[in-house]
C-alpha cells in the first residue's frame, strides 16, 4: 500500500518537531537546580549573600554554554539559524563603555530566557510529549490489551466501550499532534530569535552596514565599467576615426585630379570625421578621463579648466590621492557645473575651489552668470544623486541675476 505524500510529510514533520521539543527539555531545565538550591539554602541558612553570589556566578557561566546549545538545537533539528549578536569593538574598560556594552548586547535577555522562560518552555514541551505518548498508547490499546492474560483483560477492560474509546482518543491525540508540536516549535523559534539573537537595533545596524558595503561595491563596479568603456572607445573607436580622417586628408592632398564633386564629398567626410573625433574626445573625458586615473584630481581639473571656453580660476588643496570613486564624482560635478555655466548661464568667468578638510572633500564652483538655476532640474538632480551615492551633501545657491554657487561635500576617508 502506498502512503499518500501529504500524510507522509505530515508524519515526518510531526516526528521532527516532536524530536526538537524532546531535545529542549534538559537544556531548558539546566538552571532549575541552581535557583532551587539558592532558594532552599537561603531559606535554611539565611545567608542570602553567599547563595545569591554563587548562583549568579553559575548562571553567568552557564548562560553562554546553554545559548550555544540552543543555537545548535535550532540549527540542526529545525533548520533555524539564530544569529549571534554583533560583537562589540574592544575599548578601554570604563563605566561608560561597560554601560554601552550592556545596552548593546543586553545579556539579561539570555539570562531571562534560560532562568525564567526555560522552565516554562520545558513544561510545555513535556505536555506535548505526554500528548504524543498518550496518543500512541491509546492508538495501540488493542495490541497491548490483547497481550495481557484473558482474566485481566476481561476484568480491567471492556470489549465494547473502554478499548474503542481509548483507541479513538489516541487517534485524535495523534491527529492533533502535528499541529500542536508545530505551533509550540514555531513559538519557541520566535522567542529564541528575539531573546538569544541580536536585538532589533543590532539587526538594523547590521543591515545598514551590509547595504553600505553592497552600495560601495556597486559604485566601484559601475566606475570600473565606465573606465573600461573609456579605454575601449579610446583604443578602438577613436583610433579608427583618426585613421579614417588621416586617410581622407591624404586623399585630398595627394589626388589633385579628383573631380570637384568627389573632392567635395571627401572634404565633407573629412570634416565630419574630425568633428566625430572631437565629440568622442569630449565623451571619453566625460566618462572618465585617463589623466584622472593616472595623475589624480589636481591634474585632471587643470586640464578641464584649460579646455573650458571661459576663464576659470582654480584652487586645489589636497593632501594626496583619494578613492577613485571620490575623484570621479568630484570631477564629474565640476565638469557639469562648468558646462552649465558656459552653455546656459552666460557666465563670463568661474571659480573652482577644491579643499580637503579632514575626511571631507569640499568642492565649490561659482560663476557670474544669470542665475536662476532650478535645483530640481534634471542635470542638477543627477549631480545630487551622484553625490548622494557616496553619502555626500549637495547644495545649489542660484538667485536670479547670479551668482550661482554649487557646493558638494564628499567623504574621502579610505
Amino acid at each position: 500500500m502506498t502512503i499518500p505524500a501529504g500524510l507522509r510529510r505530515t508524519v515526518l514533520r510531526a516526528q521532527r518537531d516532536t524530536g526538537f521539543l524532546a531535545a529542549g527539555v534538559l537544556p531548558h531545565l539546566a538552571l532549575v537546580p541552581v535557583w532551587s538550591w539558592a532558594a532552599t539554602t537561603t531559606a535554611r541558612t539565611g545567608n542570602w549573600l553567599l547563595t545569591v553570589s554563587v548562583s549568579a556566578a553559575l548562571v553567568l557561566l552557564g548562560a553562554p554554554v546553554l545559548t550555544a546549545v540552543q543555537r545548535a538545537r535550532y540549527r540542526v533539528l529545525m533548520g533555524v539559524d539564530v544569529p549571534r549578536p554583533t560583537p562589540i569593538a574592544p575599548e578601554r574598560r570604563t563605566w561608560a563603555s561597560t554601560a554601552r556594552w550592556l545596552a548593546a548586547t543586553r545579556p539579561w535577555r539570555k539570562i531571562g530566557y534560560h532562568l525564567v522562560l526555560g522552565p516554562l518552555l520545558a513544561l510545555l514541551e513535556l505536555l506535548v510529549l505526554a500528548v504524543a505518548g498518550a496518543g500512541l498508547a491509546g492508538a495501540v490499546a488493542y495490541a497491548w490489551a490483547w497481550a495481557l492474560p484473558a482474566g485481566i483483560r476481561q476484568d480491567w477492560f471492556g470489549y465494547l466501550i473502554q478499548l474503542p474509546a481509548c483507541t479513538a482518543a489516541g487517534l485524535l491525540l495523534l491527529c492533533a499532534l502535528p499541529w500542536t508540536a508545530r505551533a509550540v516549535a514555531r513559538a519557541e523559534a520566535r522567542l529564541a530569535s528575539g531573546l538569544l539573537g541580536p536585538s532589533r537595533a543590532q539587526r538594523l545596524q547590521a543591515r545598514v552596514d551590509q547595504l553600505a558595503v553592497s552600495r560601495t561595491d556597486l559604485i566601484e563596479a559601475v566606475d570600473a565599467e565606465r573606465r573600461r568603456i573609456e579605454r575601449d572607445l579610446h583604443d578602438g573607436t577613436q583610433q579608427r576615426l583618426v585613421s579614417l580622417a588621416v586617410n581622407l586628408g591624404l586623399a585630398i592632398a595627394t589626388r589633385p585630379d579628383l573631380p570637384s564633386d568627389a573632392r567635395e564629398v571627401i572634404t565633407r567626410a573629412h570634416l565630419d570625421a574630425k568633428e566625430a573625433i572631437a565629440e568622442l574626445n569630449d565623451l571619453v573625458r566625460g566618462l572618465h578621463p585617463a589623466v584622472l586615473e593616472d595623475r589624480g584630481l589636481d591634474a585632471a581639473l587643470s586640464g578641464l579648466a584649460a579646455r573650458t571656453p571661459l576663464p576659470v580660476r582654480l584652487r586645489v588643496d589636497l593632501e594626496g590621492r583619494m578613492a577613485p570613486t571620490v575623484e570621479s564624482v568630484a570631477y564629474f560635478v565640476i565638469s557639469e557645473a562648468l558646462t552649465n555655466a558656459t552653455k546656459h548661464a552666460g557666465a563670463m568667468q568661474a571659480e573652482v575651489i577644491v579643499r580637503q578638510v579632514g575626511e571631507v572633500l569640499r568642492v565649490r564652483v561659482t560663476d557670474d552668470g544669470l542665475g536662476g538655476a532650478d535645483a530640481a532640474g534634471t542635470g542638477l538632480t543627477g549631480l545630487a544623486r551622484r553625490v548622494g551615492s557616496l553619502d555626500g551633501a549637495f547644495h545649489v545657491s542660484s538667485p536670479v541675476g547670479g551668482p550661482t554657487t554649487i557646493t558638494a561635500e564628499l567623504p574621502c576617508a579610505r
